[in-house]
């Protein structure tokens, strides 16, 4: 009988180990896969029919993203000069610029996670150019045909988006005021830009909509609140594959810490209802930022929605905001 017990507490001992085993090994591949979706220039297959979970989507986005497809089409359409540079590590960059005939600035514009240049700017594309915006809208890194095979969450995209305020003003654009514009992680992009301290001077300020305060803090997030899956416990590992891609950890440098030593005025843009960067980010980010600031928070948007929800106000604020950083600058 002795015997038989001890055969019995071994096979159920073995059986554990091998279960929790099995348990490791599906845990270690979900982080994978979390990280490729997160990084990869290609998504991981096993991660596509998530997108939902991930981004947290609401109804009423599927309508506007449709209407969005149908904006891309007509800007990529319109007539522009494509710019290729390159990056600070090698990496070929590629640009659209867009001149206005009654050009008053320049604007950069730096796109969002797994998104295009012409989709994400679509829609406010004719409100730039009617008030005098001549624009560069940029392929982010890792996308479309930008080279790279990494997205780095804005920490390594800041350098990218340095290198084209560099590139405008060696051609032509040194005498005009210009903007750093971004959405979803392309505003993450543009708002860690601001922090660095050789700015060129004539950058009037920064226009953000809907950042979040770091790629770890964007990725707990996502994992805890829309995958409900815990994430402390999994952050070592997710740390590790992280560092293997890009050579950095997810809070290597946040926006936090850019705007601590930021100098540059920030127009922060944020939909209330959004599932997907959470409103709570940019309200971290303005209170963090020592630079002047202003904020629109608009009721019931989701993510990247605020133009749609309130148009008006969209626009009526980034007017008010041109006018307050172009006053000083023709002062000079």
């Amino acid at each position: 009988m002795k015997g038989k017990t001890r055969n019995a507490l071994m096979g159920a001992a073995g059986a554990v180990l091998c279960a929790a085993v099995i348990r490791r090994g599906l845990s270690n591949a979900f982080d994978r896969n979390m990280v490729g979706t997160a990084l990869n220039r290609e998504e991981p297959k096993a991660m596509r029919k998530m997108k939902e979970r991930v981004k947290g989507e609401a109804g009423d986005m599927e309508e506007i993203m449709a209407f969005c497809v149908k904006l891309q089409h007509r800007l990529e359409q319109r007539c522009h000069q494509v710019v290729r540079i390159t990056g600070h590590d090698g990496t070929e960059l590629v640009g659209h610029l867009f001149r206005a005939a009654n050009q008053k600035r320049v604007v950069v514009a730096m796109h969002g996670w797994r998104s295009c240049w012409a989709r994400d700017f679509g829609p406010v594309a004719d409100f730039l150019r009617e008030n005098g915006c001549t624009v560069l809208y940029a392929e982010q890194r890792g996308q479309g045909e930008s080279g790279g095979e990494y997205m780095g969450f804005g920490m390594i995209e800041r350098f990218d988006c340095l290198e084209w305020v560099k590139w405008l003003n060696a051609n032509g654009f040194s005498a005009c005021p210009l903007y750093l514009a971004g959405i979803s992680m392309g505003a993450t992009t543009v708002l860690m830009a601001a922090g660095f301290p050789e700015l060129p001077e004539n950058v009037m300020g920064v226009l953000a909509d809907c950042g979040f305060t770091s790629a770890k803090a964007e990725w707990k997030y996502i994992s805890e609140n829309n995958l409900r899956i815990p994430y402390d416990r999994r952050r070592r590992h997710v740390e590790a594959l992280c560092r293997k891609r890009i050579e950095l950890t997810p809070d290597a440098y946040t926006t936090l810490d850019a705007m601590k030593t930021c100098r540059v005025p920030i127009l922060f843009v944020h939909g209330e209802a959004d599932t997907f960067v959470p409103v709570e980010m940019t309200l971290q980010n303005y209170e963090a930022c020592r630079s002047p600031k202003r904020k629109l928070i608009v009721p019931g948007a989701n993510h990247g929605m605020s133009y749609f929800y309130d148009r008006t106000g969209y626009e009526n604020a980034v007017k008010a905001f041109f006018r307050e950083q172009e006053d000083g600058f023709r002062r000079r």
